[in-house]
């Protein structure tokens, strides 16, 4: 079951993060295999931080060459959006708990996912929806090298709203239905 969660998981990266381009930082430590994918069999909101905490120590303790970032996949829990993000507010104060703010950050995905100003069925809501609720453990100095490479940094959220915009949901759809074009 986590096999196909996880293949789940790196289908919708390798055609939405990666192959719509909308963070131009995920490629390299794709390629390099330098993600970890591990799935939470936490069905309670407390079981969902247990694993976040696990997750973050595992990352910070571990060599980036080995793994840069960890997708924490959480299938059995957390469906509703505000729940998630009750958790995703948790895990930033588990984050400051544990002295990793500076070191480590948390990104959002989810399946309902809905900017503040958005309809819920704006395509732009798109550009943060997963497969499931997925809590993205990043490395500070990873995104600080990544931006120092790429100039227009800033400029990544308007260009994934218009990228959306353009593809529209018949073309998200599609889009998502062909395979990978990346390793699996």
């Amino acid at each position: 079951m986590n096999e196909e969660i996880i293949n789940t998981t790196r289908h919708w990266l390798t055609r939405a993060v990666i192959g719509l381009n909308l963070c131009p930082f995920a490629k390299a430590v794709y390629v390099k295999d330098q993600i970890r994918y591990a799935v939470s069999e936490a069905r309670t909101f407390e079981g969902v931080l247990a694993d976040i905490e696990t997750e973050l120590k595992f990352l910070a303790e571990t060599d980036p060459d080995q793994t840069d970032t960890t997708l924490l996949i959480v299938p059995h829990a957390l469906a509703n959006f505000a729940e998630y993000n009750d958790a995703l507010h948790f895990a930033d104060t588990l984050l400051k708990q544990l002295k990793l703010e500076g070191e480590l950050q948390i990104a959002s995905f989810h399946p309902n996912y809905q900017f503040d100003d958005a309809e819920s069925d704006d395509i732009e809501n798109f550009t943060n929806r997963a497969p499931y609720p997925i809590f993205h453990l990043l490395r500070e100095a990873s995104i600080e090298r990544a931006v120092e490479a790429f100039p227009d940094a800033a400029d990544i959220y308007e260009r994934n709203m218009a990228t959306l915009r353009r593809l529209g949901h018949a073309g998200w759809l599609e889009h998502m239905k062909r395979d990978a074009k990346f390793k699996s």
